[in-house]
């Protein structure tokens, strides 16, 4: 099985090799998951557009996607490869994903604790140089986009 480092270095791997392609296609590359679930290997490929992604781009991607990582030789095993929408609670990596959603309610997870604590919940209110200003009950709350392990979106409904 694989640890979280070389998971880690394929899902970089991944994303440098179907980035373009997806791109190319009109889409953006808004995540990758590599798992184990049920005993098969899934490769979870989340991609977006203007408008949203509809399950003919997804099918369309698809193809696309497993052909080329099927010819690069990416895995030596069997996998399953899913490919959809990034959903309501979509998952924030990059500082550009951040910056598009400026303003919103945000869930997030340090990879070692700040301040004492791992997880924080409350409205992104900036980001400069790097650091993530979230509004945490009234108080503004600095988070270094470097040390973010996991971070979504919160969907407010009704808004």
């Amino acid at each position: 099985m694989e640890t979280s480092d070389s998971a880690d270095t394929l899902l970089s791997k991944i994303d440098r090799l179907i980035e373009p392609v997806a791109e190319e296609m009109g889409f953006e590359l808004v995540d990758t998951e590599y798992l184990c679930e049920n005993g098969r290997w899934v490769l979870r490929v989340y991609l977006d557009k203007e408008g949203g992604i509809t399950i003919d781009d997804c099918a369309t991607s698809s193809r696309e996607i497993g052909g080329l990582i099927d010819i690069k030789e990416v895995f030596d095993h069997g996998y399953v490869l899913e490919v959809s929408s990034p959903g309501l609670n979509r998952r924030l990596r990059r500082e550009k994903d951040f910056m598009d959603v400026l303003d919103k309610m945000v869930k997030i997870t340090m990879s070692k604790p700040l301040d004492g604590r791992r997880n924080f919940k409350g409205r992104l209110s900036r980001v400069q140089d790097g650091i993530l200003h979230i509004v945490i009950e009234n108080e503004i709350v600095e988070i270094p986009l470097q040390g973010v392990k996991k971070a979504n979106l919160i969907y407010e409904f009704g808004s």
